[in-house]
């Protein structure tokens, strides 16, 4: 008896990515005291300082330190009032997350193609130049007061964003050695 052999299964055609999304190209905390959270972060987990952005760059209702380890960015905000949105946030959900900032290739495009899917606007796609270049950003709300933004650096060359300057600090991280020894000293102190 012969046996027939079934064609095989045709694969459904792949639909084309709607939000070809690049990596996390920051994440934004909002804080009581950005400077503080900053040196915590450098001092515990060894980042770097990156930007700064404040009154001393034209920004007049917060302070926001940009720091790096790795791939990993963090921006660190603060509200220099008490009242405006980033206090109002802290006041009612103390220090925390408040955007997931997606690297993307045209974040107008993110936008439209999220909120015609049904995702709530948190802000329109929004442009910022300076000597660098251009920066574009957009963004949706996601779960709870969390928003996700869209951001496309590809033609800008500058420190983080417009708005920042370069973050220039003197703290260096001890090496492990130095603080072996300290803690050596002092186990040795108690002993005697």
């Amino acid at each position: 008896m012969p046996t027939t052999i079934a064609a095989p299964k045709k694969a459904p055609a792949a639909e084309a990515d709607f939000l070809p999304l690049e990596g996390t190209d920051y994440v934004e905390f909002y804080v009581g005291n950005a400077k503080q959270a900053a040196h915590f972060y450098k001092t515990a987990f060894g980042f770097q300082s990156l930007a700064y952005s404040g009154p001393e760059t034209g920004t007049k209702d917060r302070v926001s330190y940009a720091i790096r380890q790795n791939k990993l960015t963090f921006l660190l905000t603060t509200p220099l009032r008490t009242d405006n949105p980033i206090a109002d946030h802290i006041a009612k959900h103390g220090d925390g997350v408040k955007a997931i900032a997606l690297k993307v290739k045209d974040a107008t495009s993110a936008w439209n193609e999220t909120t015609k899917r049904g995702g709530k606007s948190f802000m329109k796609p929004t442009t910022l130049k300076d000597d660098a270049g251009k920066f574009v950003m957009s963004g949706i709300h996601t779960y709870g007061e969390v928003v996700h933004l869209f951001i496309e650096r590809d033609d800008y060359s500058g420190v983080f964003m417009p708005g920042f300057e370069k973050w220039e600090s003197d703290y260096r991280r001890p090496r492990l050695a130095w603080n072996m020894s300290i803690i050596a000293w002092a186990t040795s102190v108690g002993t005697r």
